[in-house]
């Protein structure tokens, strides 16, 4: 009785900090983004986005350029054209994984447009130094934006579903790692300011906190019926 209640407790405070976790995350996202978009449009303050392109432009290099396109092309629209619907299919195939596959579909359209709806609301140029042909808006950033949604997303599978605790925090530090260096890139070839990627960080963890609260409803919501109709 006694360790069945140590037990509980456990899980109880460990649901707890998880809890408390995503809450502080949350309002950390909303607070970032007002804070951005108030810096930008309403401050009309540049002192981060300049102070973060020189910084760039002190390491600049033809061959830091060209590892930084290789990074910035893994949040790119033809990466996430492809990959996602690739996670897709493989996680289909698998029962226990379908719920999944449903989430990178949805959360991966859904923060697509949503990127494109913000963009259109705030229409900030892109600026004029950029090293890559880009067309479009830049607040908030579709790279930092998607790609968060979307690597986010993979850190929740791993957390989820993979069972070791080494190979558990290796992928997500390689996935965070990744998606940083992701919003850097754009920052380095001048595509976004760093205001853009900030904003498209908090609003891109944002959405996808969102979206897993009400999939998992939607997710509970479903097995209720499915054992209904098996009773």
């Amino acid at each position: 009785m006694k360790a069945r209640l140590k037990r509980f407790i456990s899980a109880l405070a460990l649901l707890s900090v998880e809890v408390v976790l995503v809450w502080a995350v949350f309002f950390v996202c909303i607070l970032l983004f007002v804070y951005m978009a108030h810096t930008v449009f309403i401050d009309k303050a540049t002192g981060l986005d300049v102070a973060l392109f020189r910084f760039a432009a002190s390491h600049t290099t033809p061959e830091s350029t060209r590892i930084m396109r290789i990074i910035s092309f893994f949040a790119s629209a033809d990466y996430l054209m492809v990959v996602p619907v690739l996670i897709v299919l493989i996680f289909a195939w698998f029962r226990q994984l379908q719920w999944f596959a449903l989430k990178v579909l949805v959360i991966s359209f859904t923060s697509t447009i949503l990127n494109q709806a913000l963009k259109r609301v705030f229409e900030r140029p892109r600026p004029e130094t950029a090293m890559l042909e880009q067309s479009g808006l830049s607040f908030p950033s579709g790279h930092a934006m998607i790609g968060g949604s979307f690597y986010g997303l993979l850190i929740y599978i791993v957390w989820r579903t993979v069972p070791n605790p080494i190979w558990r925090w290796l992928l997500t530090i390689v996935l965070t790692f990744l998606l940083l260096l992701i919003g850097y890139s754009r920052v380095y070839l001048n595509v976004h300011y760093a205001t853009d990627v900030l904003a498209g960080f908090s609003a891109g963890i944002l959405w996808l906190l969102i979206s897993i609260y009400f999939m998992r409803k939607l997710e509970k919501i479903y097995f209720q019926k499915v054992e209904q109709k098996q009773v």
